[in-house]
Formats: C-alpha cells, structure tokens, sequence
C-alpha cells in the first residue's frame, strides 16, 4: 500500500500556494473588491463571472453552480486526477518536499519524477528529428496522411533516427543514468546491453491527463523494420495503457464542458478529429477499451446524471466489430449514453478526412446510432433470418440485449424494432425478452434495474439564496461574512462577543457555533478549515459562500472600518436586546423591592454605557 501524505505536509503546501497563481492558469481573474477576485467560471457556461476566490483563505466558489473548494479540489476537478496528485503536484511547483507515512513504504516518487524527465527529454529530441533529412520517410507519411507541419506542432510528433543508441547517448548527455534510461522503456536489453527501442518510426508521445509525457507510441515507416506495425512503450512505473487515453490531456476540457468523449481506434484518428473541429477524441494505446478507461472517462465527464454521450468509431471489419461487442460488454459501466459511428465506404476519422475532408467527420460523429441498435443488427447479421431457426436463434441472442438496457422507457421501443427486423409477432419477443430479464445471474440486468430504484432524497445543502431578506439575517449574514473574510480586521476581542450573542436565523446560528468553537485557533492559517470541519457536511458550501461572497466593494482603510463597524452592530444588536429585557424586568418588578429594583437599574445602565464604547470604538 502506498503511503500516505502527512497532513501537516498537506497544510505546508496550501500555505506556500497562492490559490489565485492556480486559479489563474484557468480563468481571467479581476478585482471583486480588496481580497477578492472574480472571473467566468470555469465549471459552467456563463456570460456574467460569479467565480469568486479569496487568496488570503484559500477557497473559492461560484454563486452560479455552486462550485467550490480549496486549491487541492481546483486541480482535482480541473485536471482530473486524484487528491494525491494534485498535493504532489502543488508542492513540485513550491519546490516543497513531501513525507509519506501510514504505508508499507511510500512511493519512490523522486525517481517517478526522473522517469518523466527522461520522457520529457525524449520527446523533445523526437520532435526535434522530426525536421532532419533521415526523417523524409516520416513527413511523407504525415503529409500522405493530411498532416502539415503545424499539426505535428500540434500533437507533438517526432521521428526515432534509424540507430541502435542515438537516444541512449542523448539522454546518457543529459545526466540520465543507464538505470533510468531502462526504467522509462526507451530502451531494451540485448546480449550485447541495452539499445533504443524505436528506430525509424514516426513517435506520437503518450500523455496522462494532466499533460505529462509517460510513453511514446511508434509507426513502423521503413521495410526493412520487421516489427510489429505499431510499438508503444512497455508498462512501466509511469505507463500503465490501460490507463492511459492518448488525446485525453487535449480533449478533457472539452469533454468535460459538453458531457460526450469520442473513441477513435489511433493516433492518426484523434489528430483527425481535432483538426475537423471533434476536439473531445480519445483513443486507446495498443490495447482494447476496458474498464479503467471508462474510469477515467467518467471522472472526466463527471458521468453521473445520464445525459452525457459516449461515441465508439470502429472500422466496419471483422476487427472493427470485435472491438465494438467488447465495447458493448462493458457499456453498462457508464451512466452516459453510449452510441457507434461507422464510416461509410468502410473509412476510418482520417481516411474520411482526407478523401472528403473535415465536414464528413463532423459529419460521421453527429449521425451517430444509440449502442444497442448497433448491436444488436451485428447480432442477428450472424443468423440466417429466412429461416425459423435462424430466427429463433437470433431471438434467444437478442432478446438478453435489450433486456439490458438501463432505461426501461427504451426497452418497449427496441423490443418494437427486433420483432420488426425478425418479423415475428411482438408478444413473442416481448416473452423472450422477459424471460432474458429473469435469468439468473445476470449482473449487468439486476444493476440495471437497481439503478431504476427511487432513492432516498439526500439533503439538501444550504445556500445564500435561499436565506429571508430580513434585516435581523441580513446583518447577521453581512457580519459572518466580514469576520470569515477578514478576521484581522474584526479582531480577537470583538469576534469572541459576537460569537456569543443571539441568533435569528438558525442557519446562521451554525456558523456562528463553530466560529466559536474554534475560536483556540483563530487568526491561524489552518483556521478556516477548522470552520469547515466543524460544521455539518451539508453547510460546508454555505460556510465557502460565505467566505467568498462579495462584501460592499471599499478603499482598504475603509473596509476596516466597515468589518468592525458591521460586527459591533451585531454586538449591539444584542446589548440592545438585553437592555429591553432588563426594562422589562425593571417594569415587572415592586419599585418598594429597593435592592432588586436598583440592581436592575445598575444592570441596564452598564448596558447602556457598554454600547455608547463600542459605538466610540
């Protein structure tokens, strides 16, 4: 088991980030008032920016979307990748070294980062290749193929020179010991050591999702090469290919804004598909698609409301149809859409594009048919329908396909097209699909029809918006916000009386409870986490809210005013609240009980000599 990172680590590394420097590499961030930034968001389409951050507490959120989080959760939802990830990436960029623990040994993660220096230094000395004389065979496939030298920019694509160690002394000049060489699968190992793995081959670099290069894939170009047509780096600590999607680190942008993924069959295929204007392709690296693309994908996709799309391309062969039943196995893992494009004339995305150019792969992708239909017209291609038993066969195969599907409103329709194409009667196939539904042991069915249970409505999460408009919320609203955005302003002293007075809203109340109960910590850097940790799970978005919402926009010198001024308010709100009830009191009491009457008085008198210093302050 991997270690795991030390919290206090993690807490280093926030404090080294500017949230704002991150934030800033995604959107166009400008001034939302002193210590506030705001910009388009980044997570929904939008033409007025809600986006707010606040770099001095490290958190953000969308008043559009409801987006929001630290600089960790930025990158996780921006780039994908996991919390470890992005904490590891953050303290590289800090230049921060990170302890692992509760682990049978942390990860090796400096010679991690030595491995995709050696494949950052490969691929740029492919690239660089590329434009020399021994690379002709090279170009002139790219060019055959459609490709100018502004693509191969683009994709960055390089050339392997026809030599046993040309990268070996390269990489060996650049201070990359033998070991490392190995390790990163740029070479292999002969009776007479090592030698470089591609020689002669047009190289495409394989990236992860986060852009860094972690394998190369290789176009077999000479005739003399007799390997395999296509040579992808071996797995190694960095490259793992049922993992990696070539394409994914330029497509996820777009395939997380719209919800659709394309999966093409090569690298020629997904540079097509961009080129054309389908910038959400993906392909798989010498492997079939499986379970762990479609992990990735969906995190991706954020593949959770069903309405996302997912676009198989498959050549019409036998090899092509192979790969697309394979497909159609593991379809039930997404909660998306899946559908199949096929080309005419039996053309793949860049075949299409070059004999009829970039609008026939628009085109192919938006006539797109669902998965099932697809399927199930290979499935009774295989049986002779002129025939009963033909069509008895093709029934008993068909009928556990529909059966299948997640949606049951679809089901009526599909079952309505296999009774037409077998021209049987409909209750008939309506029977074998029923029976098909009631086998046993049918993982994907019962997963189906689970996903169809109601489930319990989860609660709902508070939100600014949906808090009164009266003016008692309205100023306790307005002092939270103060205090968590600026508590230096605020003070020690002022928010520990306002942290004891009463509340009108309940909602509100909550916060102010662990603004008080973490009071030990207050001013601290971690002290705003401890706010978030404190409150129940479905108020940490409104505490976020909170923290970001933009607070009426003043000169710095007057912003202090303002906080102490919008939290003395809240003070005086109470006193004032106490000093009624005194007089009350005062009322209700006997003026011949002299000592209690004139106790009630010194009390109601303190009160109010309280609330003329606080109006001095």
């Amino acid at each position: 088991m991997a270690g795991r990172i030390r919290s206090s680590d993690i807490d280093e590394v926030k404090s080294r980030t500017n949230i704002a420097d991150i934030v800033g590499d995604f959107v166009s961030l400008k001034s939302a008032g002193v210590g506030s930034l705001k910009g388009l968001c980044p997570f929904h389409d939008e033409r007025s920016p809600s986006f707010h951050v606040r770099p001095q507490l490290g958190f953000y959120h969308c008043f559009g979307c409801g987006e929001s989080g630290d600089v960790i959760s930025f990158l996780q939802k921006m780039d994908h990748v996991t919390f470890t990830d992005a904490v590891e990436r953050l303290a590289a960029r800090a230049g921060f070294s990170l302890t692992y623990e509760d682990g049978e040994g942390a990860p090796d993660h400096g010679n991690r980062a030595r491995l995709l220096a050696a494949n950052a230094a490969a691929e740029g000395y492919f690239r660089e290749q590329l434009a020399s004389p021994g690379a002709d065979p090279g170009r002139r496939f790219l060019g055959e193929r459609g490709f100018d030298h502004v693509a191969a920019e683009r994709f960055g694509v390089g050339f392997a020179p026809k030599s046993w160690d040309s990268l070996t002394k390269f990489l060996r000049g650049k201070g990359f010991s033998v070991e490392e060489i190995t390790a990163s699968g740029l070479v292999s190992q002969g009776d007479r050591g090592i030698y470089d793995r591609f020689r002669g081959r047009l190289i495409w670099p394989i990236r992860d999702v986060t852009g860094q290069t972690v394998g190369f894939g290789a176009r077999k170009l000479l005739d003399d090469d007799k390997g395999p047509k296509y040579l992808n780096t071996p797995e190694t600590p960095v490259y793992h290919k049922a993992q990696v999607l070539y394409g994914l680190d330029l497509a996820k942008r777009d395939v997380s804004r719209s919800g659709r993924v394309v999966v093409v069959e090569g690298y020629t295929d997904v540079m097509a598909c961009h080129l054309a204007g389908v910038t959400t392709a993906v392909a798989t690296c010498g492997t079939s698609f499986g379970v762990d693309h479609i992990k990735t994908l969906r995190r991706v996709m954020g593949d959770d409301s069903g309405k996302g799309e997912v676009i198989f391309t498959f050549d019409p062969d036998a090899a092509g149809q192979k790969a697309a039943m394979r497909a159609f196995a593991e379809e039930q893992r997404f909660s998306a859409q899946t559908y199949v494009a096929v080309a005419p004339d039996g053309l793949d995305p860049c075949d299409l594009r070059l004999n009829r150019g970039d609008d026939a792969v628009r085109r192919l992708i938006e006539t797109k048919e669902p998965m099932f239909e697809f399927v199930i017209r290979q499935t009774l291609a295989a049986y002779d329908l002129e025939t009963v038993e033909g069509r008895v066969g093709a029934l008993t195969a068909s009928a556990p396909i529909i059966a299948d599907i997640r949606d049951p409103s679809l089901r009526p329709g599909y079952t309505r097209v296999l009774a037409r194409h077998l021209g049987v009667d409909l209750a008939e196939v309506q029977a074998a699909i029923s029976r098909a539904g009631r086998g046993a042991g049918r993982g994907a069915s019962t997963k189906g029809a689970g996903a169809t249970e109601p489930e319990a409505p989860a609660e709902r999460p508070a939100s600014l918006r949906d808090l009164p408009g009266d003016p008692a919320t309205r100023l306790e609203r307005d002092a939270l916000m103060a205090i968590l955005q600026h508590p230096d302003m605020a003070g020690l002293d002022l928010v520990q009386r306002a942290v004891f007075t009463g509340f009108v809203n309940p909602t509100l109340a909550m916060v102010r409870d662990a603004i008080a109960a973490t009071l030990d910590s207050f001013g601290a850097a971690n002290w705003f986490e401890r706010i978030i940790e404190t409150v129940p799970t479905p108020m940490v978005g409104f505490v976020q809210q909170l923290a970001v919402a933009p607070i009426p926009e003043r000169e710095e010198r007057d912003l202090t005013a303002y906080v102490r001024e919008i939290t003395i308010a809240l003070i005086d709100r109470d006193l004032l609240r106490q000093s009624h009830d005194m007089l009350g009191r005062l009322q209700r009491t006997d003026p011949r009980e002299r000592e209690s009457y004139r106790a009630i008085q010194a009390d109601i008198m303190a009160l109010e000599a309280e609330r003329r210093r606080l109006r001095e302050r």
